[in-house]
């Protein structure tokens, strides 16, 4: 039985102000989102992906159009291409940031920061300052720091992007690992049809800017996923419909 959304996007259109009389970033964009569900968005450079992001964690507010979550405001964690760590704190500092602003007691903070370390497998790692981290364990730092307050929503934006082909794999199979644990509603933007393929339960692919959807395909592939599945020819299928649609 299919649940009500967690999140309704109504007719979006976000447009930046400029000397040529304004930026149409994206247009008109409708989807809803259901609870626990991962969701991936995959269009051309500058179609509007990472501003559609910023407007659902409320970075940006849109020109026009609704965004509407169920129950009201909901917990939000994002995690941006760039780890963003403070250079001067540690992994387990970096990680209990979110919750020390939220003025959670100490002890507490430590604990649950700690669970998550344990969680995305940076034990032994707990003091180490980013500078001492490799690109793969400073996303899981960040990924963790997003999940210390317990968001509803976690919106992911081609958190990936700067590792290596090899150490990408393993990030992504450790978030579906994460995922399965916490079972949080998932948005994410890539730029990779099979890392998109691979994790989601659904495909939203964009236009050219203005982006509006041009494909929403769902992702018949069981679950637990299996590197196996990447040379199927059901996936071999489906990565050559989202391919036509962005190119």
């Amino acid at each position: 039985m299919k649940l009500p959304p967690i999140l309704t996007v109504q007719q979006m259109d976000m447009i930046f102000p400029d000397s040529n009389g304004g930026l149409h970033a994206v247009k008109n964009i409708s989807f809803e989102v259901c609870p626990q569900e991962f969701l991936c968005v995959v269009g051309p450079s500058g179609c509007g992906k990472s501003t559609l992001l910023r407007v659902l964690a409320n970075l940006l507010n849109p020109t026009s159009g609704k965004v509407a979550f169920a129950g009201g405001e909901p917990r939000i964690g994002m995690v941006f291409q760039d780890s963003n760590l403070m250079p001067w704190r540690s992994a387990l500092e970096n990680i209990t940031l979110p919750l020390e602003l939220e003025g959670i007691d100490i002890d507490e903070a430590h604990a649950r920061a700690q669970n998550l370390i344990d969680l995305v497998g940076l034990n032994g790692f707990e003091d180490n300052l980013p500078r001492d981290l490799s690109g793969g364990m400073a996303h899981r730092v960040a990924l963790a720091r997003s999940l210390v307050h317990d968001p509803d929503i976690l919106l992911l934006d081609e958190p990936f992007a700067s590792l290596d082909a090899l150490t990408r794999e393993r990030m992504g199979a450790e978030l579906l690992r994460i995922w399965q644990t916490h079972q949080k509603t998932v948005i994410m933007v890539t730029h990779s049809i099979s890392e998109a393929l691979f994790l989601a339960d659904r495909v939203l692919v964009l236009t050219q800017r203005p982006g509006s959807i041009k494909l929403d395909l769902e992702v018949d592939l069981p679950r637990p996923r299996t590197e196996e599945m990447l040379y199927t020819p059901k996936f071999g299928a489906m990565a050559k419909k989202l391919k036509e649609a962005i190119e």
